[in-house]
């Protein structure tokens, strides 16, 4: 009887060894799966990850606007407008901290010259400015306000060549008034613009330009590509073949003293991979919303309703997963580009980085 008592003992032990590997196991792998999972998904409910920002500008930010913060990860569809309007305070206050960071300074600030006037829409009827980011939804912010300004009464109706034709679609710009008329506006009216990952809008951008093109914008084949390709790839005996290739892209962007005589060649084209500092000042003009594309199905009716506008018109339906942020996607476009490359790329976009919290891409770069 004993010795049956000792085996007993012997195999409830065993039992409790295996039991206690597997929820070992299980801990570690519930430990990692964040790692794992980032690259797969959207960076939470209203705005990536933020990193702890180093300033050392002479005037301290506060203490709250200089300390990294999360978002509750409550699903975004019960959250009520008091806790979207919290997150977007969280992200101005980020703008705000980092505008007024002196190590900053050349690259989160910009005059506001014509070319920025230019990318800014007026909706005067109900008092809104909207700033063109181009590859962030920008096409459908341009319909939303085409059917605010009456030409069309649905988002739905409005032909697809229309919405980029400004001199039929009804959107002026906030170039085309006086001095006295730009400064009521920029003072008064709702503003806002929408913001994306800025790794990820270039390849977007290099993908509908200069491999898909959709809407048959030749220039960017035929005389953009081939004088980027002149200028910084070795070989030139494959330029009709082989086309643009995404390093040749990067080599050109990551370029500072040599890209600014090919972007006056290249004129208004370049603001599809121009920083938003370049497009839209938002350290030098005060928005009231700064929407991300990452999370874009939550954050535009919030923005309709800010803009007091959520009873007249939607923002159109966003097909699922084509606003999530693709790690795998960005990675596959990087392979085999130099790590000084990137750095250099990475120097150009730092001020879009910091300004809107993006983390930075160490994956890439270190």
């Amino acid at each position: 009887m004993l010795m049956r008592h000792h085996w007993l003992l012997v195999g409830a032990c065993g039992w409790v060894l295996l039991i206690l590997i597997f929820i070992s196991k299980f801990i570690n792998f519930s430990i990692r799966m964040p790692d794992d999972y980032v690259g797969k998904t959207v960076f939470g409910w209203a705005m990536p990850a933020v990193r702890s920002i180093n300033l050392h500008s002479a005037q301290q930010p506060d203490k709250a606007a200089s300390e990294p913060f999360t978002v509750s990860s409550v699903y975004p569809s019960i959250l009520e407008p008091k806790d979207w309007q919290s997150v977007n305070e969280k992200r101005l206050e980020l703008l705000s901290t980092v505008c007024r960071n002196s190590s900053f300074w050349n690259i989160t600030h910009s005059t506001l010259h014509r070319f920025v006037l230019d990318r800014i829409f007026v909706c005067d009827k109900h008092k809104i400015l909207f700033c063109q980011t181009p590859k962030v939804g920008n096409t459908q912010w341009k319909k939303v306000l085409i059917v605010l300004n009456g030409k069309f009464s649905k988002v739905e109706t409005i032909p697809e060549n229309l919405v980029h034709d400004h001199e039929r679609n009804g959107l002026p710009r906030l170039s085309s008034m006086t001095e006295t008329e730009i400064n009521r506006r920029l003072h008064s009216y709702f503003k806002f613009f929408i913001v994306r990952d800025p790794f990820e809008r270039l390849i977007s951008a290099f993908k509908d330009k200069f491999v898909k093109n959709p809407r048959f914008e030749p220039w960017y084949k035929h005389e953009i590509a081939p004088a980027i390709i002149r200028k910084y790839r070795k070989s030139h005996n494959d330029v009709e073949s082989v086309g643009l290739r995404f390093e040749d892209f990067v080599r050109y962007l990551g370029d500072e003293p040599g890209r600014h005589h090919l972007d006056r060649q290249f004129g208004d084209h370049v603001i599809h991979w121009l920083t938003y500092t370049d497009l839209c000042a938002p350290c030098d003009i005060s928005y009231n919303v700064v929407g991300h594309h990452e999370t874009l199905e939550h954050d535009a009716p919030y923005i309709l309703k800010a803009a007091g506008i959520a009873s007249l018109v939607s923002y159109p339906n966003i097909p699922p997963g084509i606003t999530h942020y693709n790690r795998t996607k960005v990675e596959n476009y990087f392979t085999g580009i130099g790590k000084r490359d990137v750095r250099h790329l990475y120097a150009l976009y730092q001020g879009d980085f910091s300004l809107f919290g993006y983390p930075r891409p160490d994956f890439l770069l270190d």
